[in-house]
């Protein structure tokens, strides 16, 4: 069954170009060039994934994330212009799957559509069985996460990063390595992904993220899980 793509940008052109390499790859594409006519449609329509730009005329980007984080675990893909380091973080803050800075080539994107969609569909075999980490508990099959007892929710990203550190506790691994296990690929200026990543672990999973006694650091090395 094809996917449904929600593509919101205010430029043309944009939307144009996306939803034409998208259709190519047998997608189902919708297009919304403010973040009203975005509301409209996610109400509306079955929507699998939002290709979603930052800058928009009525509500922008982000408070259209925020909006659809706190209803649902729909995937989003998040465009940022070139210098919008900071909306980057933030956006990702508030849940978003992945990102993409301006200009970018299609074909990266559709890399990006593929595999947050892989990752979100929930379709990991039962024989892998659940991770049990004193009062953690991760289930691969249905990409449920509990704590002593109570549902965690997670983005998908945030659930592959759990998924491989629980699958490695007390194992170091740098924010290469993670964004390679995680996220299928290495950028040095993308690490930063994974510590905000991280963050957001900790404030779903530790007592006092501050202090996390879980999620450790490695300093000058980069992150363990430690039951």
């Amino acid at each position: 069954m094809s996917s449904n793509i929600l593509v919101v940008d205010d430029e043309p052109i944009v939307r144009e170009v996306v939803c034409r390499y998208l259709e190519r790859e047998a997608f189902t594409t919708l297009e919304a060039a403010d973040g009203d006519e975005a509301l409209r449609l996610l109400g509306a329509e079955q929507i699998d994934l939002v290709v979603l730009d930052v800058m928009l005329p009525g509500p922008d980007g982000l408070e259209l994330c925020r909006w659809i984080r706190a209803r649902s675990d729909l995937p989003v893909i998040m465009l940022t212009g070139r210098g919008e380091v900071t909306d980057r973080i933030v956006g990702l803050e508030l849940g978003a799957d992945d990102y993409l800075t301006k200009p970018f080539s299609p074909r990266e994107l559709i890399a990006r559509v593929r595999t947050v969609l892989r990752r979100t569909a929930g379709a990991r075999s039962s024989d892998d069985g659940r991770i049990e980490l004193g009062d953690l508990v991760v289930d691969p099959a249905t990409r449920d996460v509990a704590l002593r007892g109570s549902p965690v929710r997670l983005t998908a990203r945030e659930f592959d990063l759990l998924e491989f550190l629980c699958r490695h506790p007390r194992h170091v691994f740098s924010r290469d390595q993670l964004m390679d296990a995680a996220w299928g690929y290495r950028s040095a200026r993308d690490t930063g992904t994974v510590t905000v990543h991280i963050r957001r672990l900790r404030e779903k999973l530790e007592a006092d993220p501050s202090q996390p006694r879980m999620l450790q650091t490695v300093w000058g090395i980069g992150y363990r899980l430690v039951p």
